[in-house]
Protein backbone atom coordinates (compact mmCIF):
# COMPACT_ATOMS: atom_id res chain seq x y z
CA UNK A 1 0.00 0.00 0.00
CA UNK A 2 2.81 2.36 1.13
CA UNK A 3 5.13 1.44 -1.75
CA UNK A 4 2.18 1.95 -3.95
CA UNK A 5 0.97 5.30 -2.89
CA UNK A 6 4.42 6.76 -2.85
CA UNK A 7 4.94 5.14 -6.21
CA UNK A 8 1.60 7.50 -7.43
CA UNK A 9 2.95 10.32 -6.01
CA UNK A 10 6.50 10.13 -7.78
CA UNK A 11 4.60 9.61 -11.43
CA UNK A 12 2.73 12.23 -10.38
CA UNK A 13 5.99 14.32 -9.78
CA UNK A 14 7.28 13.03 -12.80
CA UNK A 15 4.67 14.33 -15.17
CA UNK A 16 3.66 10.68 -15.67
CA UNK A 17 0.35 10.20 -14.05
CA UNK A 18 -1.02 8.82 -17.90
CA UNK A 19 -4.21 7.02 -18.28
CA UNK A 20 -3.37 5.18 -14.27
CA UNK A 21 -7.09 5.67 -13.83
CA UNK A 22 -8.15 4.62 -16.45
CA UNK A 23 -5.92 1.62 -17.33
CA UNK A 24 -7.51 -1.23 -17.05
CA UNK A 25 -5.11 -3.44 -15.98
CA UNK A 26 -3.82 -4.76 -12.71
CA UNK A 27 -1.74 -1.79 -10.12
CA UNK A 28 1.07 -4.20 -11.07
CA UNK A 29 1.13 -4.14 -14.36
CA UNK A 30 0.44 -0.41 -15.07
CA UNK A 31 3.30 -0.27 -12.27
CA UNK A 32 5.69 -2.38 -13.90
CA UNK A 33 4.58 0.09 -17.60
CA UNK A 34 4.52 3.23 -16.21
CA UNK A 35 8.09 2.92 -14.36
CA UNK A 36 9.83 1.22 -17.30
CA UNK A 37 10.58 4.35 -19.85
CA UNK A 38 9.90 7.91 -18.44
CA UNK A 39 10.30 10.94 -20.46
CA UNK A 40 12.07 14.24 -19.46
CA UNK A 41 11.48 17.17 -21.45
CA UNK A 42 14.14 19.83 -22.13
CA UNK A 43 13.80 23.65 -23.17
CA UNK A 44 11.10 25.59 -24.53
CA UNK A 45 7.94 23.56 -26.16
CA UNK A 46 7.11 25.02 -29.17
CA UNK A 47 10.18 26.28 -30.04
CA UNK A 48 13.46 25.06 -31.89
CA UNK A 49 15.34 23.65 -29.21
CA UNK A 50 12.78 21.47 -27.45
CA UNK A 51 13.51 18.26 -26.74
CA UNK A 52 12.31 14.71 -25.28
CA UNK A 53 14.66 12.55 -23.44
CA UNK A 54 14.15 9.19 -22.78
CA UNK A 55 15.49 7.24 -19.01
CA UNK A 56 14.91 3.62 -17.93
CA UNK A 57 13.23 2.04 -15.14
CA UNK A 58 17.06 2.26 -13.47
CA UNK A 59 16.85 5.96 -14.25
CA UNK A 60 19.39 6.23 -16.92
CA UNK A 61 19.19 8.37 -20.20
CA UNK A 62 18.99 6.23 -23.18
CA UNK A 63 18.37 6.31 -26.88
CA UNK A 64 14.91 5.33 -27.89
CA UNK A 65 16.27 4.26 -31.24
CA UNK A 66 18.66 2.61 -30.29
CA UNK A 67 18.55 1.19 -26.48
CA UNK A 68 14.74 0.03 -26.45
CA UNK A 69 14.44 -3.51 -27.81
CA UNK A 70 12.43 -4.03 -31.07
CA UNK A 71 10.92 -7.12 -29.51
CA UNK A 72 8.86 -6.56 -26.01
CA UNK A 73 9.12 -9.07 -23.63
CA UNK A 74 6.52 -9.60 -21.67
CA UNK A 75 7.13 -9.61 -17.81
CA UNK A 76 4.06 -9.73 -16.01
CA UNK A 77 2.97 -12.68 -14.27
CA UNK A 78 -0.20 -11.04 -14.33
CA UNK A 79 -1.57 -10.74 -17.77
CA UNK A 80 -4.23 -13.02 -18.43
CA UNK A 81 -3.93 -16.10 -20.03
CA UNK A 82 -6.42 -15.95 -22.36
CA UNK A 83 -3.99 -13.05 -24.40
CA UNK A 84 -1.60 -15.82 -25.10
CA UNK A 85 -3.87 -17.89 -25.62
CA UNK A 86 -5.49 -16.65 -29.13
CA UNK A 87 -1.70 -16.73 -30.52
CA UNK A 88 0.99 -18.52 -29.48
CA UNK A 89 3.43 -17.34 -31.89
CA UNK A 90 2.29 -13.12 -31.43
CA UNK A 91 4.87 -10.96 -32.16
CA UNK A 92 5.21 -8.10 -29.81
CA UNK A 93 7.06 -4.74 -30.90
CA UNK A 94 7.87 -1.78 -28.50
CA UNK A 95 6.62 1.23 -30.21
CA UNK A 96 7.34 4.89 -29.57
CA UNK A 97 4.66 7.06 -29.54
CA UNK A 98 5.85 9.96 -31.05
CA UNK A 99 2.67 11.60 -32.12
CA UNK A 100 -0.40 11.23 -30.31
CA UNK A 101 -3.38 11.38 -32.23
CA UNK A 102 -4.92 14.37 -33.32
CA UNK A 103 -1.93 16.14 -32.49
CA UNK A 104 -0.65 18.37 -35.78
CA UNK A 105 3.70 18.86 -34.61
CA UNK A 106 5.33 16.93 -36.97
CA UNK A 107 7.70 15.52 -33.45
CA UNK A 108 10.33 12.51 -34.38
CA UNK A 109 13.14 10.86 -33.27
CA UNK A 110 15.99 12.95 -34.21
CA UNK A 111 18.10 10.27 -35.50
CA UNK A 112 21.29 12.59 -36.06
CA UNK A 113 21.54 13.99 -32.78
CA UNK A 114 23.32 12.02 -29.40
CA UNK A 115 20.82 9.89 -27.50
CA UNK A 116 18.22 10.83 -30.45
CA UNK A 117 15.56 12.79 -28.31
CA UNK A 118 12.31 13.26 -29.90
CA UNK A 119 12.02 17.02 -31.05
CA UNK A 120 9.73 18.85 -33.47
CA UNK A 121 10.92 18.42 -37.70
CA UNK A 122 12.14 21.58 -39.24
CA UNK A 123 11.59 22.41 -42.41
CA UNK A 124 13.26 25.93 -43.99
CA UNK A 125 14.01 26.79 -40.50
CA UNK A 126 10.13 26.60 -39.51
CA UNK A 127 8.37 24.09 -36.97
CA UNK A 128 6.64 21.40 -38.97
CA UNK A 129 3.24 20.75 -38.14
CA UNK A 130 0.73 18.52 -40.54
CA UNK A 131 -2.13 20.16 -41.95
CA UNK A 132 -5.82 19.52 -41.23
CA UNK A 133 -7.62 18.28 -44.63
CA UNK A 134 -11.12 17.68 -44.25
CA UNK A 135 -12.52 16.04 -42.57
CA UNK A 136 -9.45 14.87 -40.37
CA UNK A 137 -7.62 16.83 -37.67
CA UNK A 138 -3.91 16.05 -36.84
CA UNK A 139 -2.66 12.40 -37.05
CA UNK A 140 -5.30 9.96 -37.22
CA UNK A 141 -3.74 7.36 -35.20
CA UNK A 142 -0.78 7.14 -32.13
CA UNK A 143 2.03 7.61 -34.82
CA UNK A 144 5.62 6.40 -33.93
CA UNK A 145 8.63 4.34 -34.51
CA UNK A 146 9.87 0.89 -33.86
CA UNK A 147 13.17 0.63 -31.90
CA UNK A 148 15.93 -0.97 -33.21
CA UNK A 149 14.91 -0.51 -37.12
CA UNK A 150 16.28 1.68 -39.93
CA UNK A 151 15.09 1.74 -43.19
CA UNK A 152 18.74 2.04 -44.79
CA UNK A 153 19.10 4.05 -47.70
CA UNK A 154 21.80 1.96 -49.94
CA UNK A 155 18.99 -0.72 -49.56
CA UNK A 156 16.75 -0.68 -52.95
CA UNK A 157 13.81 -2.42 -51.84
CA UNK A 158 12.97 -5.52 -54.20
CA UNK A 159 9.09 -4.88 -53.68
CA UNK A 160 9.03 -0.98 -53.97
CA UNK A 161 12.23 -0.70 -56.10
CA UNK A 162 12.98 2.57 -53.99
CA UNK A 163 15.53 2.68 -51.40
CA UNK A 164 15.05 3.53 -47.85
CA UNK A 165 14.37 7.21 -45.65
CA UNK A 166 16.94 6.58 -43.22
CA UNK A 167 15.12 6.66 -40.81
CA UNK A 168 13.25 3.71 -38.15
CA UNK A 169 10.60 2.17 -39.37
CA UNK A 170 7.06 3.82 -38.96
CA UNK A 171 3.86 2.78 -36.84
CA UNK A 172 0.47 3.84 -37.25
CA UNK A 173 -1.70 2.47 -34.06
CA UNK A 174 -5.28 1.98 -34.73
CA UNK A 175 -6.53 1.39 -30.91
CA UNK A 176 -9.26 3.24 -29.12
CA UNK A 177 -6.59 5.44 -26.72
CA UNK A 178 -4.68 8.55 -27.25
CA UNK A 179 -1.16 8.12 -25.54
CA UNK A 180 1.45 10.55 -24.88
CA UNK A 181 4.72 11.72 -26.80
CA UNK A 182 7.56 9.67 -25.32
CA UNK A 183 5.47 6.99 -24.12
CA UNK A 184 7.22 3.07 -24.99
CA UNK A 185 3.95 0.97 -25.86
CA UNK A 186 3.32 -2.62 -26.71
CA UNK A 187 1.88 -3.65 -30.44
CA UNK A 188 1.31 -6.47 -32.12
CA UNK A 189 1.71 -5.70 -35.70
CA UNK A 190 -1.66 -5.92 -38.34
CA UNK A 191 -0.21 -4.53 -41.51
CA UNK A 192 1.87 -2.33 -44.10
CA UNK A 193 1.34 0.07 -46.43
CA UNK A 194 4.15 1.45 -48.81
CA UNK A 195 4.12 4.72 -48.95
CA UNK A 196 6.41 6.22 -52.00
CA UNK A 197 7.78 9.78 -50.01
CA UNK A 198 9.56 11.90 -52.80
CA UNK A 199 11.27 8.44 -54.61
CA UNK A 200 11.82 6.64 -50.75
CA UNK A 201 10.56 3.85 -49.45
CA UNK A 202 8.37 4.89 -46.09
CA UNK A 203 6.87 1.98 -44.87
CA UNK A 204 3.76 2.36 -42.61
CA UNK A 205 3.38 -0.04 -40.29
CA UNK A 206 -0.45 -0.70 -38.68
CA UNK A 207 -0.19 -1.87 -35.27
CA UNK A 208 -2.68 -2.12 -32.19
CA UNK A 209 -1.44 -1.83 -28.30
CA UNK A 210 -1.83 -5.40 -26.94
CA UNK A 211 -3.23 -3.88 -23.83
CA UNK A 212 -6.18 -2.34 -25.79
CA UNK A 213 -9.74 -3.40 -24.57
CA UNK A 214 -10.21 -4.67 -28.40
CA UNK A 215 -7.00 -5.84 -29.35
CA UNK A 216 -8.24 -9.80 -29.45
CA UNK A 217 -10.49 -8.63 -32.17
CA UNK A 218 -7.38 -7.71 -34.16
CA UNK A 219 -4.65 -9.98 -35.29
CA UNK A 220 -5.02 -9.62 -39.11
CA UNK A 221 -5.04 -6.12 -41.61
CA UNK A 222 -8.46 -7.43 -42.37
CA UNK A 223 -9.59 -7.74 -38.83
CA UNK A 224 -9.09 -3.66 -39.32
CA UNK A 225 -11.58 -3.52 -42.47
CA UNK A 226 -13.98 -5.75 -40.54
CA UNK A 227 -13.88 -4.12 -37.13
CA UNK A 228 -13.08 -0.62 -37.85
CA UNK A 229 -14.78 -0.08 -41.33
CA UNK A 230 -13.38 3.53 -43.29
CA UNK A 231 -9.71 3.26 -41.27
CA UNK A 232 -7.71 1.84 -43.92
CA UNK A 233 -9.23 3.93 -46.86
CA UNK A 234 -8.71 7.09 -44.73
CA UNK A 235 -5.23 5.75 -43.41
CA UNK A 236 -4.54 5.76 -47.71
CA UNK A 237 -5.97 9.12 -48.06
CA UNK A 238 -4.04 10.66 -45.33
CA UNK A 239 -0.97 9.85 -46.25
CA UNK A 240 -1.32 10.24 -49.97
CA UNK A 241 -2.87 13.98 -49.37
CA UNK A 242 -0.88 15.44 -46.36
CA UNK A 243 1.85 17.26 -47.82
CA UNK A 244 -0.35 18.94 -50.70
CA UNK A 245 -1.33 21.53 -48.58
CA UNK A 246 2.06 22.92 -48.59
CA UNK A 247 2.33 22.86 -51.92
CA UNK A 248 3.68 19.81 -52.92
CA UNK A 249 2.32 17.07 -55.24
CA UNK A 250 0.64 14.01 -54.07
CA UNK A 251 2.08 11.28 -52.28
CA UNK A 252 2.41 7.97 -54.26
CA UNK A 253 1.47 4.26 -52.53
CA UNK A 254 3.42 1.12 -53.61
CA UNK A 255 1.26 -1.72 -54.73
CA UNK A 256 -1.55 0.61 -56.37
CA UNK A 257 -2.25 2.03 -52.37
CA UNK A 258 -3.19 -2.20 -51.22
CA UNK A 259 -2.45 -3.08 -47.69
CA UNK A 260 0.26 -6.00 -47.09
CA UNK A 261 -0.86 -8.20 -44.51
CA UNK A 262 1.00 -9.14 -41.14
CA UNK A 263 2.85 -11.38 -42.20
CA UNK A 264 4.55 -9.16 -44.78
CA UNK A 265 4.72 -6.77 -41.82
CA UNK A 266 7.12 -8.70 -40.01
CA UNK A 267 8.93 -9.77 -42.90
CA UNK A 268 9.39 -5.94 -43.52
CA UNK A 269 10.06 -5.21 -39.98
CA UNK A 270 12.60 -8.04 -39.32
CA UNK A 271 14.53 -6.79 -42.28
CA UNK A 272 14.56 -2.99 -40.92
CA UNK A 273 16.20 -4.64 -37.82
CA UNK A 274 18.87 -6.34 -39.66
CA UNK A 275 19.49 -3.10 -41.34
CA UNK A 276 19.81 -1.46 -37.78
CA UNK A 277 22.41 -4.21 -36.43
CA UNK A 278 24.63 -3.42 -39.52
CA UNK A 279 24.54 0.56 -38.57
CA UNK A 280 24.77 -0.13 -34.89
CA UNK A 281 27.99 -2.49 -35.23
CA UNK A 282 29.58 -0.16 -37.90
CA UNK A 283 29.30 -2.67 -40.58
CA UNK A 284 26.71 -0.07 -42.71
CA UNK A 285 27.43 3.81 -43.48
CA UNK A 286 24.99 5.75 -41.48
CA UNK A 287 26.55 8.59 -43.10
CA UNK A 288 25.47 11.53 -40.18
CA UNK A 289 22.90 9.06 -38.18
CA UNK A 290 23.90 9.18 -34.20
CA UNK A 291 24.69 5.75 -33.29
CA UNK A 292 25.38 6.92 -29.65
CA UNK A 293 23.73 4.85 -26.92
CA UNK A 294 23.98 3.73 -23.38
CA UNK A 295 23.17 -0.17 -23.68
CA UNK A 296 23.82 -2.23 -26.32
CA UNK A 297 27.71 -2.81 -24.65
CA UNK A 298 29.02 -4.75 -27.93
CA UNK A 299 28.48 -1.67 -30.16
CA UNK A 300 31.32 0.70 -30.65
CA UNK A 301 29.34 3.95 -30.55
CA UNK A 302 28.36 2.85 -26.62
CA UNK A 303 28.96 5.69 -24.27
CA UNK A 304 29.01 5.87 -20.22
CA UNK A 305 26.08 7.20 -18.36
CA UNK A 306 28.00 9.55 -17.57
CA UNK A 307 28.75 11.04 -21.09
CA UNK A 308 24.85 10.59 -21.53
CA UNK A 309 23.73 12.66 -18.48
CA UNK A 310 26.31 15.34 -19.78
CA UNK A 311 24.22 15.32 -23.54
CA UNK A 312 20.52 16.12 -22.01
CA UNK A 313 22.56 18.19 -19.60
CA UNK A 314 23.75 20.29 -22.00
CA UNK A 315 20.40 21.29 -23.27
CA UNK A 316 18.62 23.53 -21.60
CA UNK A 317 16.11 22.81 -18.55
CA UNK A 318 12.33 23.03 -19.54
CA UNK A 319 10.79 25.91 -19.66
CA UNK A 320 7.46 27.56 -19.87
CA UNK A 321 5.57 26.44 -23.43
CA UNK A 322 6.10 29.35 -26.46
CA UNK A 323 2.38 29.88 -28.13
CA UNK A 324 1.81 28.10 -31.40
CA UNK A 325 0.54 29.54 -34.57
CA UNK A 326 -3.29 29.65 -35.29
CA UNK A 327 -2.48 28.11 -38.32
CA UNK A 328 -2.07 24.64 -36.88
CA UNK A 329 -5.96 24.84 -36.67
CA UNK A 330 -6.98 25.77 -40.17
CA UNK A 331 -9.23 23.16 -42.52
CA UNK A 332 -7.76 22.50 -45.42
CA UNK A 333 -10.76 21.52 -48.30
CA UNK A 334 -9.16 19.50 -51.40
CA UNK A 335 -10.87 19.46 -54.63
CA UNK A 336 -11.06 16.05 -55.20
Amino acid sequence: GEFREGAMNALRGCGLWLRVCKAAASPQTWLRRMLHYRTEERGRPNTLEYRLYLKDAEDKYISPFHDIPLYAVTEDKDIPPKRSKTNRNEVIFNMVVEVPRWTNAKMEIATKEPLNPIKQDVKKGKLRSVANIFPYKGYIWNYGALPQTWEDPSFKDKDTDCFGDNDPIDVCEIGSQVYSRGEVIQVKPLGVLALIDEGETDWKVIAINVEDPEAEKFNDIEDVRKHKPGYLEATADWLKLYKVPDGKPENQLAFNGEFKNKEFAVEIIKSTHEHWKALIHKKADGGAIDCKNVLISDSPFCCSEGEARSIVQSVPVLDSADGVSQEVNMWHFLSK
